[in-house]
């Protein structure tokens, strides 16, 4: 008589993962966590023995553009600009120079040697050394914030409203930064 060997049955009763293939769940709460890197967050103590604020990263995703791929597109035709029309979010996507604007467009200084043609645009944000580039060869850059409906009213290239101004704190801090928000004063006359 042989013996065989019988393999286990594969029930729900007995099935596990894999050694290894999985990680031990990280606490909640950052804070009370001692291994946990502040480095890549800052934050605040408000007094000793009182609860940790933290502060989360913007979550801001740009679309890069670096400046040798906006001259190699205007060396094709596809882009233009004047002072009267500059190159902005909607025309970036339409000529297919980037895919997606995500929350804005961010135009880089990378290919700056080959870069040699006065442009004028509107972008959310550019670099230092894209901005010296495009001005030194007699074009201008204009940084304006947009909130998600005015970048999308400019994907779109509605005109009928007008811009909408920040308002959230961190916003208002990042458009003074840019030099694109000015304060407006209202005349408003008191009822009597």
């Amino acid at each position: 008589m042989s013996t065989q060997l019988r393999a286990a049955r594969v029930t729900l009763a007995n099935l596990r993962p894999a050694p290894g293939s999985q990680h031990k769940v990280s606490p909640l709460m950052r804070a009370q966590n001692p291994s946990f890197n502040h480095s890549l967050y800052s934050k605040n103590v408000l007094e000793e023995g009182k609860a940790q604020v933290m502060e989360e990263p913007l979550d801001e995703t740009y679309a890069p553009v670096n400046l040798d791929r906006i001259q190699h597109w205007i060396d094709q035709g596809r882009l233009t600009s004047s002072p009267e029309s500059p190159i902005t979010a909607r025309e970036l996507l339409l000529s297919g120079c980037v895919h997606d604007v995500h929350d804005g467009i961010k135009i880089l200084g990378d290919g700056a040697q080959h870069f040699k043609t006065p442009i004028y645009i509107k972008t959310s944000r550019a670099s230092k050394s894209a901005i010296k580039a495009i001005e030194s060869n007699g074009g201008k850059v204009v940084c304006q914030f947009y909130n998600p409906l005015a970048l999308r009213d400019c994907v779109k290239g509605r005109t009928d409203r007008t811009a909408a101004a920040p308002t959230r704190r961190e916003d208002i801090a990042l458009s003074k930064q840019l030099g694109a928000w000015k304060h407006q004063e209202f005349d408003v006359q008191k009822k009597k």
